[in-house]
């Protein structure tokens, strides 16, 4: 399932969560989201309001 990331974040936790759920480097995730900026905006925040926290105690 799709969460926030509890270890992985610089702001929200969107981008290490989303790094998770793919498999994939949170730096690439990261990048994806700068080089589509205008449009990558509008998701990010909606992903921020609406995507769950994950709960892991590390």
């Amino acid at each position: 399932m799709l969460k926030k990331s509890s270890k992985n974040r610089l702001i929200r936790g969107v981008c290490g969560g989303v790094a998770e759920f793919f498999s994939i480097s949170s730096t690439i995730v990261r990048l994806i989201f700068f080089f589509t900026s205008p449009t990558s905006i509008i998701v990010y925040l909606f992903l921020a309001v609406t995507l769950e926290n994950d709960n892991k105690l590390y």
